[in-house]
């Protein structure tokens, strides 16, 4: 009986299910863990594992989310957001700082179980949350394009984006701040205050290429259009030189999985996480990489999609 009523809960939970996203999703994940099996192999470290947990625990996690009212998830924001820049504080204070010899010093990932955690990636959520559930009560309220209110917005959005600045991880600041962005166009802001917004990051830019960004990140903007430099080559874009020419040597079909001599001789550095499309081009060309262009993209396509056809405003600006 017990099984009877388990397989028909399971039945159930399917019917309801967006089938299409989750297939979506799968394709992604079955992706990822080929290129990382061919890092793996050619580096002896075991990124597949590693990749293949993370997924079983993304699974399971957005299984045990769906069952759960994200009405009632949100009627929680003060916690969430109170957890979220504890986490971030913490990770600040106590995290191993990850320096490099280009300048780099950033505080923003802890240890858990022998493994490092970006404590950002967790707070991405919460702020999803949190800001959908500060625009779903203006909006309710009809108070959304008020002056103060969006005011009130943009301050939400800068607690994170500041503690990420403070960690030394002004890209995931960045994620932020686009998250601010276009949650705010789906809640429809009117468009003069993304003017304004536009104005203001014109006239802060020079403030802050002077004043506020480091050397080495400075040369992160400038080494993409300095490439043939040799001097560039060798230092701040080695690492983008590296992968260019690891895309380009993959032509159309690439090298064969598992078979990238680059990969092997891991010739471009953090090829496992940051420039894993490098891998792809190596090894399946130009159509490994077409392929993973499509898959986000149809990614994207459906989750706009799910949001057009949420229940309600709150659903659509999570």
């Amino acid at each position: 009986m017990k099984t009877k009523r388990y397989f028909k809960g399971l039945l159930n939970y399917l019917r309801r299910a967006d089938i299409l996203l989750w297939l979506i999703l799968a394709a992604i994940s079955v992706y990822s863990l080929l290129l990382l099996k061919s890092v793996s192999v050619a580096t002896e470290t075991d990124y597949f594992r590693t990749q293949l947990f993370a997924i079983g625990l993304g699974v399971a996690g957005a299984i045990i989310i769906t069952l759960i009212d994200y009405t009632e998830i949100c009627n929680f924001w003060y916690l969430i957001a109170g957890f979220s820049v504890f986490l971030m504080i913490y990770t600040y204070l106590f995290a191993e700082s990850v320096t490099g010899s280009d300048g780099v010093d950033a505080r923003a990932w802890i240890s858990i179980a022998g493994r490092t955690f970006q404590s950002s990636e967790l707070v991405k959520i919460a702020f999803m949350l949190t800001f959908a559930k500060h625009l779903d009560i203006l909006k309710k309220k009809g108070r959304i394009n008020e002056p103060i209110q969006v005011v009130l917005l943009g301050m939400h959005a800068l607690v994170p984006v500041m503690l990420c600045h403070l960690q030394g991880d002004d890209g995931a600041g960045i994620v932020f701040f686009a998250m601010f962005i276009f949650m705010s166009l789906s809640a429809g802001i009117q468009l003069r205050y993304f003017a304004i917004l536009g104005g203001i990051v014109l006239i802060a830019a020079p403030i802050l290429w002077k004043f506020v960004l480091s050397d080495y990140q400075k040369k992160r903007f400038t080494a993409v259009s300095n490439l043939e430099n040799e001097a560039v080559q060798l230092d701040e874009g080695y690492q983008q030189y590296q992968g260019r020419i690891s895309i380009g040597s993959g032509g159309l079909t690439g090298e064969g999985l598992f078979n990238g001599s680059r990969v092997a001789s891991q010739s471009v550095t953090f090829q496992q996480s940051d420039f894993i499309f490098s891998v792809a081009g190596e090894e399946l060309g130009f159509v490994g990489c077409v392929l993973i262009i499509v898959l986000l993209l149809l990614l994207m396509i459906k989750v706009l999609h799910v949001a057009h056809s949420s229940r309600d405003d709150l659903g659509k600006y999570i």
